[in-house]
């Protein structure tokens, strides 16, 4: 989820920033037959920009605080664990990086033309919103991992649902554990998810939610 949003973020950030160029430097667009300070309906078509940067950044965060805060309450998981300090590390170095790409281009945009103000909110919105969740997850209370009977959910930079329902196959390779489903779906976490010393409860939680004549189990995932 977190790759397809910062995918699309991207691929609006190219055109924004075509017309920020154009709007900021007033340069000729030939086959329109005028200049970038003189397009027609730029400023719908930078608020449409903008709003759909808004929503995007949005949407990614009401997932992850969604998911921290399911967590949060225990009594509803069979497992409910912190990551390891390993992958909150990782998190916080990722979500520091992600914040610092998405404050430069919001910076870079709004210097180019200060017409483009609703797409430099965009993109501000999500920098401030990876490091508030950066500050708040990094406490240790937020980053977590869940059981339920229902499925395994990890809350962190991204929060992934694996359900059980339709699963035929588990698989430890490197340092990914790998979940198959039928119509050849397949979903993933990374082992780091699971301190060293919740490995074995988190697998044994795990195989009891599965049906053992359903899903097959790879020999990596039962030495885990």
């Amino acid at each position: 989820m977190n790759r397809f949003i910062n995918s699309l973020l991207l691929a609006l950030f190219f055109p924004t920033l075509l017309l920020a160029i154009f709007i900021g430097f007033d340069l000729p667009i030939g086959f329109l037959k005028t200049s970038g300070a003189q397009l027609g309906y730029r400023f719908e078509i930078l608020l449409g920009l903008g709003t759909f940067i808004l929503v995007l950044n949005l949407r990614r965060s009401v997932r992850r605080w969604t998911g921290s805060w399911m967590l949060r309450k225990k009594d509803r998981f069979l497992y409910n664990e912190p990551v390891s300090s390993k992958r909150r590390k990782r998190v916080v170095v990722y979500l520091l990086l992600e914040a610092f790409v998405m404050s430069f281009l919001a910076a870079a945009l709004y210097r180019l033309s200060h017409e483009v103000w609703m797409p430099a909110i965009g993109f501000l919105f999500g920098a401030l919103d990876s490091v508030v969740f950066c500050i708040v997850g990094s406490s240790g209370k937020y980053f977590r991992t869940g059981i339920s009977s229902k499925a395994l959910i990890v809350a962190d930079r991204e929060v992934p649902v694996l359900y059980f329902e339709g699963l035929r196959k588990i698989t430890l390779q490197q340092q990914t554990i790998y979940f198959d489903y039928i119509k050849d779906l397949q979903l993933s976490v990374p082992v780091d998810v699971i301190d060293e010393a919740n490995k074995e409860r988190f697998k044994t939680v795990l195989l009891a939610q599965t049906d053992p004549d359903r899903v097959f189990v790879n020999e990596h995932f039962k030495n885990l």
